[in-house]
């Protein structure tokens, strides 16, 4: 059965105040002292008191026990039909600005500004322009909450089903709740999967990272992929972890993810970008790579 929103209740299904907690928590988990944290030092950015951390923690157990194999089969053939919905892609960045918490002062400017950003940053470093459009197009799939999903089915550190679950993964106590956690069919260390199968037959858990990667899919270079497909698979890239599962092409993709993970986390700063400046050189950026309209 698929478990909705409305089964679980708003307050399960959503534990954080808004998505950005799930961001703020990365910085605080994933430090880093990059030249991209422009604003201030890594270790001042926003950090979090007893009560935010407590929404981080729920957050992930709710993640963590209804992330299933099932379940995300159940998702994948829902949405990868991309037939929910069809704009041109300067409305569906103010269609994604509405997941902002309304109590947010900033509420009508964070998201963009955040995609901003990030891609602003990757410019300034003279990366290629398809990377610009990854740091632009990275968080898109967070439009999945506007279509009824919860929270916990669109954000948060992604991680492989139908195996066991690595003890690296945030807050991984909290499988104990999850079904697969005691299904002999999933819960091997190799569970549905073969030995060095690479990570393009692996299901991950559900989230804007898949939808994502398969909305830009045959559109930009295999790297800029693997940052949109893996940028939240925090349990390889940063702990090591499922290298059983890997094939030679997902070592040497593993670069790329590396390079992109810092300017999403350490882009921000309180200076909204001047989208009058900037406007002329990601319509033509989108332009060259995006079609007029995307489906969702």
């Amino acid at each position: 059965m698929e478990l909705s929103q409305n089964k679980l209740g708003d307050k399960e299904a959503n534990p954080l105040n808004n998505l950005e907690e799930w961001e703020d928590d990365l910085l605080q988990r994933y430090p880093d002292p990059d030249s991209i944290a422009t604003a201030k030092k890594t270790e001042e950015y926003r950090t979090y008191d007893e009560n935010t951390k407590d929404h981080v923690r729920e957050f992930y157990r709710i993640n963590h026990t209804y992330q299933t194999y099932e379940f995300v089969q159940e998702k994948r053939n829902n949405y990868l039909k991309f037939d929910k919905k069809e704009m041109p892609i300067w409305d569906a960045f103010q269609f994604l600005n509405q997941l902002v918490d309304d109590s947010d002062p900033d509420t009508d400017l964070d998201q963009f500004q955040h995609l901003l950003q990030t891609s602003e940053a990757i410019r300034r470093d003279g990366h290629p322009d398809w990377m610009v459009l990854v740091g632009l197009m990275h968080d898109m799939g967070k439009v999945l909450c506007l279509f009824g999903e919860p929270q916990w089915a669109v954000v948060g550190d992604t991680f492989p089903v139908g195996c066991a679950f690595s003890d690296k993964i945030v807050y991984s106590e909290f499988f104990k709740n999850n079904p697969d956690y005691t299904n002999p069919k999933y819960n091997t260390k190799l569970g549905v999967y073969e030995e060095g199968c690479g990570l393009r037959n692996v299901t991950m858990s559900w989230g804007h990272d898949e939808y994502v990667y398969h909305m830009l899919k045959g559109r930009i270079p295999e790297g800029g992929l693997y940052m949109l497909r893996y940028h939240s698979f925090y349990s390889w890239h940063r702990e090591g972890q499922y290298d059983y599962l890997l094939d030679d092409h997902d070592r040497e993709m593993l670069k790329w993810v590396e390079l992109f993970n810092p300017y999403d986390l350490y882009s921000k700063n309180p200076e909204p970008p001047d989208w009058t400046k900037l406007r002329p050189y990601y319509e033509d950026l989108v332009a060259k790579y995006m079609p007029a309209t995307l489906k969702f």
